[in-house]
């Protein structure tokens, strides 16, 4: 569910992960790890999580 969350505010409100990451004061290391262990990796060309 985090995943299809952050994906839709990247792909209608976000340019990119740290956009994203410092508007809503998210850790972006923490972010990452934790959609890593859930087996998903972002990608700066797509702008997602895959």
């Amino acid at each position: 569910m985090l995943v299809s969350a952050v994906n839709l505010k990247l792909r209608d409100f976000y340019s990119n992960l740290d956009e994203l990451c410092r508007d809503m004061n998210i850790d972006k290391n923490e972010l990452c790890k934790k959609l890593s262990e859930a087996g998903f990796e972002y990608s700066e060309e797509k702008n997602k999580f895959w």
